[in-house]
């Protein structure tokens, strides 16, 4: 499958399980959501988070920074933040025995391997944007220079629940970008007494750094070998196809669904299950892998309908019937 020895692949395994229990250090619960963020890592893919303010959201992103060895820079996204404020600026230099003056490309805080983008829906769509091209093509392009961003690069966002006051809902292009999109939700009362004891005392919490950058693309490339059969690389064909509205598309998302997902989510599904295959110590994906990251993958890229508004259907509830209306061979 690789050129990696047998042995060198459950060693790395074994890395990924170290990984996980370094960032339980800092964070009480929440396991669904440092899995996805741990898959979403393996898979090369970037990250939105979604949650009310105080869950922690900023604190897990930070402590998956500290436990990897690598570059990381957090940009609080503001109202009044501009787009150079991300990508960098062009600053006039004055050599002092010359006189001559030259201008030079002054680095933002996106050239990093790790860029937490807290709170990305508070800032309008022009400063958003600023995004869309390092995330993408992992570059910045500035007066008409192309900068190539470290490698890997990897962005996690957070953002308010859109019903929040001032905030700006993601385009659709943007929200495209994003491998998974991570529900955060409040922590069970026995997560929130532990919370409330490991914060508000004396006690550690400190994320020991276990994982290098060369580590983390040497795991990315092994995901990539991981085995994914054809009966699911077919059924995830017909799962994104049928997230469409048209002829032939399960009632529910002719009714539900303005516009499905394209090809995109049906890449990001496949590494994705690849990835958590690996994660759970496996070299082959399954169907439990795919129907496990079916929301996360395809939740922001469904626009819904006005009936599913009126109906209270969200995302989550009509990629469900999505999987159940489509069945694997």
């Amino acid at each position: 499958m690789t050129e990696i020895s047998e042995a060198e692949i459950e060693g790395r395994i074994e890395r990924l399980g170290q990984l996980r229990a370094a960032i339980g250090q800092a964070i009480v619960g929440q396991q669904d959501v440092v899995e996805q963020l741990l898959i979403g890592l393996l898979a090369g893919g970037h990250c939105l988070l979604e949650g009310v303010p105080g869950l922690g959201k900023t604190l897990l992103v930070r402590s998956l920074g500290e436990a990897l060895k690598l570059d990381f820079r957090r940009v609080q996204f503001t109202p009044d933040l501009m787009p150079s404020d991300i990508l960098g600026t062009e600053l006039l230099e004055e050599d002092h025995g010359t006189g001559h003056r030259s201008f030079r490309f002054q680095q933002g805080p996106v050239f990093t391997n790790l860029l937490l983008a807290d709170e990305l829906n508070r800032t309008p769509p022009k400063t958003q944007a600023a995004l869309l091209e390092a995330m993408q093509e992992k570059t910045v392009s500035y007066g008409g220079v192309t900068h190539k961003l470290p490698s890997p690069f990897f962005v996690l966002a957070t953002q308010n629940p859109l019903e929040q006051a001032g905030t700006y809902p993601l385009p659709e292009a943007q929200l495209d970008r994003f491998l998974l999109h991570i529900r955060v939700d409040y922590p069970t009362e026995a997560e929130e007494r532990a919370i409330l004891a490991q914060t508000t005392g004396s006690g550690g919490g400190a994320v020991p750094a276990v994982m290098a950058g060369e580590e983390v693309l040497g795991l990315q490339k092994l995901v990539r070998s991981v085995h994914f059969g054809d009966a699911l690389l077919d059924w995830v064909t017909r799962i994104i196809r049928a997230s469409r509205p048209g002829d032939g598309a399960p009632e529910e998302i002719r009714k539900y669904v303005k516009w499905g997902a394209g090809p995109r989510a049906g890449q990001s599904l496949i590494l994705a299950a690849k990835a958590r295959a690996l994660l759970h110590g496996r070299l082959a994906a399954t169907r439990e892998d795919i129907a496990a990251l079916a929301g996360p993958v395809m939740r922001h890229r469904l626009l819904l309908s006005f009936a599913a508004e009126a109906e209270g259907r969200s995302a989550d509830d009509v990629v469900a019937a999505l999987i159940r209306a489509v069945p694997i061979d």
